[in-house]
């Protein structure tokens, strides 16, 4: 194993959950409720925006009752003391990243707390509801919509995480499922340029078979104890 300098983190629902965020597909296939189809792309957007932007208003709102947890507050910490290149990316759609200090963060599918105008292509930051039909500051058009990468779409700055996975020496993946593409891919991409990969997660992924080594458990006591051991070793 070559020695450790480049990291890339993976987070996903898991990672949230433990601070209360509902993760993405409940045992029931549902999302809070709804189904993924009808909330989660562009099709159920233009069939019932009334209903797709009142629902990710509901989860902008409930953003304000939690708080980032011990895992969260590790891997910031991380970020602060790595001297080493890291990115942090990240499925989830909360600000509990952001909120803990992580600064080397990419959302990959967007974020609750920005709005995306259809009218003019900007990007705003959004914190009332959407659904009241606030104008875009940028060009004063009522035409904006989540900031949310939906099925059938681009999830960002793929070409930003791409090279840093051909680029890293650790390749970490915490709470995730391994089964929503293109980051369930990201184990495999890493391992082929030669890094050395780690899973934690309450229970095995989908894609557990492509990692050296997984640690089953709640994100708040593997991530921060995970984080002190590569901080003293570093």
């Amino acid at each position: 194993m070559r020695e450790i300098n480049n990291i890339v983190i993976l987070t996903g629902a898991g990672i949230s959950a433990e601070s209360g965020v509902a993760t993405f597909r409940g045992p029931d296939g549902l999302w809070e409720g709804h189904r993924v189809e009808d909330v989660a792309t562009p099709e159920a957007f233009q069939r019932d925006p009334v209903l797709v932007q009142k629902f990710y208003d509901e989860r902008r709102s409930k953003l304000q009752t939690v708080q980032p947890n011990a895992a969260h507050k590790a891997l910031a910490r991380l970020d602060a003391d790595w001297g080493g290149d890291l990115l942090l990316v990240t499925q989830n759609v909360d600000d509990l990243h952001d909120r803990a200090g992580s600064q080397r963060l990419v959302h990959m599918h967007g974020e609750l707390l920005s709005g995306l105008c259809l009218a003019c292509g900007e990007r705003s930051a959004v914190t009332e509801n959407l659904s009241a039909g606030p104008a875009c500051p940028h060009c004063d058009q009522i035409a904006l919509r989540p900031d949310i990468v939906w099925f059938g779409e681009m999830p960002y700055q793929m070409e930003r995480i791409e090279l840093a996975l051909a680029q890293c020496d650790l390749f970490v993946s915490i709470g995730t499922s391994g089964a929503v593409y293109p980051a369930a891919g990201f184990v495999r991409s890493a391992a082929h340029y030669g890094a050395q990969t780690l899973e934690m997660n309450l229970d095995p992924s989908d894609g557990s078979l492509y990692f050296d080594e997984s640690r089953m458990g709640k994100a708040g006591e593997l991530v921060p104890a995970w984080v002190e051991a590569v901080l003293n070793d570093g």
